[in-house]
């Protein structure tokens, strides 16, 4: 072999050896396909933990909206608990007086067991419940708490004065939720 051979062959080999080692580093590395392929799995399992998130969040507003709906709906309905379960002695008192009435002719003792159910009653829904009731015989006339059923005229006043009152007025918690209902003296007008 002529030395340009031998330098050719020598040449090749090296060649041959690093076309072999880079086609076998070429087989060991992904392609690019595969990279994208791997990389739409990762982004496919990536959405598909993120849909079942957003699920799951939906079903848990929708859980919690369907309790509050549902705890409203039982406020409401059991609103009037307390108040209730607070009328229920006067209430059993009423129906004491009642048989007592069907017993006896004694109307004097009828009439204080009576009252002292009123008084428990009123007593109860001012302690507990903020009502407050009202009868303003004899104070200055105000149209934000009373009612003028009928108006007179007399010499004998210098305000509106209520002279009598036909029902009471009720205050709830600062509030008026009845205006008593009376009839007012006005100061008589000079013809």
């Amino acid at each position: 072999m002529s030395e340009e051979e031998k330098k050719e062959v020598a040449e090749e080999i090296p060649v041959e050896e690093n076309q072999q080692e880079a086609k076998a580093a070429e087989d060991d590395a992904p392609s690019a396909e595969e990279l994208l392929n791997a990389r739409v799995k990762e982004l496919e399992e990536e959405l598909a933990s993120v849909k079942d998130k957003a699920l799951r969040d939906a079903a848990d507003t929708e859980n919690y909206r369907k309790r509050l709906r549902q705890e409203k709906e039982n406020a409401v309905k059991y609103a009037n608990e307390s108040i209730i379960r607070d009328l229920l002695d006067p209430l059993d008192n009423f129906s004491r007086a009642i048989e007592a009435s069907e017993k006896t002719n004694d109307f004097e003792t009828m009439k204080q067991g009576v009252v002292m159910v009123q008084d428990q009653l009123v007593n109860i829904l001012r302690r507990n419940w903020g009502l407050e009731q009202f009868s303003p015989e004899g104070m200055p006339f105000d149209p934000a708490k009373m009612e003028a059923c009928m108006m007179q005229e007399s010499p004998d006043v210098d305000t509106e004065t209520v002279s009598q009152v036909f029902m009471k007025g009720y205050i709830l918690n600062g509030k008026v939720i009845r205006p008593a209902k009376v009839v007012v003296v006005k100061p008589k007008k000079d013809n």
